[in-house]
């Protein structure tokens, strides 16, 4: 998404910086909010999948072919919300598409088949694509204008998010149907949106000078050093800058550009960037969709214990974002994603394969710690090395493999049974980890 091209310098900043307005911890109290809701919602949805999948009559292929409603709608949806925030403003379109997500969430336990799943999911696919889309939006002008490394407490809060949407799930699976259950959540998302909105509209940001802009979104060779070698990063203060003034969103920034005579070779490594991130969220997808019908069917737990699987994938990523930034500053970029990716891999081989639950969710835990800052990091990567062009095919890439990768596990769970199906999330974690290692100098390269 071009939004998204800001992001690079989340991860790398300073923390002497003057401390932020009242109205910008207003505002990132407000973001935060919206992106918890964000992760409470969708976790609501998928720990009541087993239901819903039963509800339906739906096979493992079916449930898939519905699960991809989801996909094309936000996929679809990405590449037009981004035109929306550019025109609208992405504050209005974050509280909008905040409000269509939390209708939605009541719709696919009412369906009883797989096709009307399928179309129900499309809208809501639409509702969370377009949601996304928007708040990383505001999320990266919000950043920029703080001058300070905030990014990974967003994700943090979605994660927390998840956290507390797949407990409530847990606690009520046994008392609850599903459509009781989701119905419940759409007027606690439209009372949050409404709160949270109310303070996001009203506090509109103000387009920072270009110099400022020119640190705070330009290359990080400019303020960082090295950006992606192996040892931990140093960075340089940047100055404070007001921040709220105007009534409309703020003109992104100018982007990194490419180096002369070097835009074949940048452009490849973004796209391998996007591949890490693609790799990551294939993980997220899949545990999130597919890792509480694992127990629940494979292991035969309860609803209950089901939820616990999801809810320890959420708890460890959002430890793992909280403490993000720290361990990039003290291992540097390329250490941390590849000891992320073999954490990841070898987590989910024992989720995948091991025949106690415990162990198992223990596992998703181990999975979820080791994916916690593999997407947030390519993507700061990208966004470091390229201008909107490059992040917006890399933030493609990377939407694209969370939202693809549940129904293709659904398909491969017909074919070879949904442990085996789980694996692939291992062995894409072990090839996120192989690409940073292998871009750990050319990225170096490419930026001189």
């Amino acid at each position: 998404m071009p939004t998204l091209n800001k992001i690079g310098t989340a991860l790398g900043r300073s923390h002497h910086t003057p401390p932020p307005s009242p109205a910008l911890r207003r505002l990132r109290v407000a973001l935060t909010v919206f992106f918890a809701v964000d992760g409470f919602l969708f976790a609501g949805w998928v720990v009541r999948i087993p239901a819903i999948k039963a509800q339906t009559g739906a096979t493992a292929g079916q449930l898939g072919l519905a699960l991809l409603g989801v996909s094309v709608g936000a996929i679809a949806t990405m590449v037009l919300t981004g035109r929306l925030c550019r025109r609208f403003g992405s504050r209005r379109v974050t509280v909008l598409t905040g409000i269509l997500l939390s209708l939605s969430i009541a719709l696919p336990p009412r369906t009883h088949s797989a096709l009307a799943l399928g179309l129900v999911l499309l809208l809501f696919g639409v509702a969370y694509g377009g949601m996304n889309v928007a708040i990383n939006s505001v999320a990266v002008d919000l950043v920029a204008a703080m001058r300070r490394p905030v990014m990974s407490s967003f994700h943090a809060a979605y994660s927390m998010g998840g956290l507390l949407g797949a407990g409530l799930g847990g606690l009520l699976a046994p008392h609850l149907s599903a459509a009781t259950h989701l119905l419940l959540l759409t007027p606690i998302g439209l009372l949050t949106v409404f709160l949270a909105g109310r303070v996001l509209l009203a506090h509109p940001l103000r387009q920072p000078s270009a110099v400022a802009a020119r640190q705070t979104a330009g290359p990080v060779q400019a303020r960082t050093e090295p950006p992606l070698a192996d040892g931990p990063a140093r960075t340089v203060a940047a100055p404070a800058d007001a921040v709220t003034a105007t009534a409309k969103d703020p003109v992104h920034a100018p982007a990194a550009k490419t180096a002369p005579g070097k835009p074949a070779r940048t452009g490849l490594i973004v796209l391998l960037f996007g591949l890490i991130a693609a790799c990551s969220a294939y993980g997220e997808g899949a545990l999130a969709e597919w890792g509480p019908l694992h127990i629940e069917q494979d292991l035969h737990g309860g609803s209950s214990i089901a939820a616990a699987g999801y809810a320890a994938v959420a708890g460890a990523m959002m430890l793992g974002r909280l403490s993000g930034t720290a361990l990039i500053e003290r291992l540097g970029q390329t250490r941390a994603l590849v000891l992320g990716g073999l954490t990841a891999s070898a987590g989910m081989l024992i989720g995948a394969l091991a025949p106690s639950t415990p162990v198992v969710v223990a596992g998703f835990a181990v999975t979820g710690l080791g994916l916690a800052n593999l997407f947030p990091t390519a993507m700061a990567r990208a966004g470091e090395l390229t201008g909107p062009g490059g992040v917006a095919a890399a933030s493609t890439l990377g939407y694209g493999g969370m939202l693809l990768g549940p129904p293709s596990i659904g398909f491969l769970t017909d074919a070879v049974g949904l442990p085996t199906a789980l694996t692939t999330v291992s062995a894409l974690a072990a090839v996120a980890a192989a690409i940073a290692y292998g871009v750990r100098n050319s990225a170096a390269r490419a930026e001189k």
